[in-house]
Parts: structure tokens; C-alpha cells; sequence
């Protein structure tokens, strides 16, 4: 992923859209600092639908004689 300063972005933005439209996107930097990503719709789409893992776990179809009952004894008893 390359990195381009914003006054450059401005410049050349069109290009920087067509690079992210066939696969290359670009970290756009202000001062130094990253603010954001250009990237394609497509690789957007894909990243906004990816589940969290409090999600997948909350969706797990297993029985609970698999899983096992939750206990509220802590697990570990050892201090460091």
C-alpha cells in the first residue's frame, strides 16, 4: 500500500482512484500523520461484512453438552 501526502492526493486523485479500482490502494498522510485509506468499493464491501467475533461466538450452533455449562468460578486461581 503506498502513501501519499494529501496536497499530492489532490493532484492526482483520479489516478489514485483508478489504482484502487484494480487492486492497489493508498494510505493518505496530512503532516505525517495516516487519516485514511482509498480502496475500492468492492474491498470495502468485503471488509464491512465481516462479523466480529463476539457475533461468530454469539452464532455458534453447538449444544451446549459440547460447549459445556458456563461457570462463575473464576479460572484461574494463581496470582503472578
Amino acid at each position: 500500500m503506498r502513501e501519499i501526502q494529501l496536497r499530492d492526493a489532490k493532484a492526482t486523485f483520479s489516478a489514485i482512484v483508478d489504482q484502487a479500482v484494480h487492486g492497489t490502494p493508498s494510505v493518505i498522510t496530512r503532516r505525517g500523520r495516516k487519516e485514511v485509506v482509498v480502496l475500492s468499493y468492492e474491498e470495502y464491501e468485503k471488509l464491512a461484512h465481516v462479523p466480529s467475533f463476539g457475533r461468530l461466538l454469539a452464532a455458534y450452533p453447538g449444544d451446549e453438552d459440547i460447549v459445556g455449562a458456563r461457570s462463575d468460578k473464576p479460572a484461574r486461581t494463581d496470582a503472578f
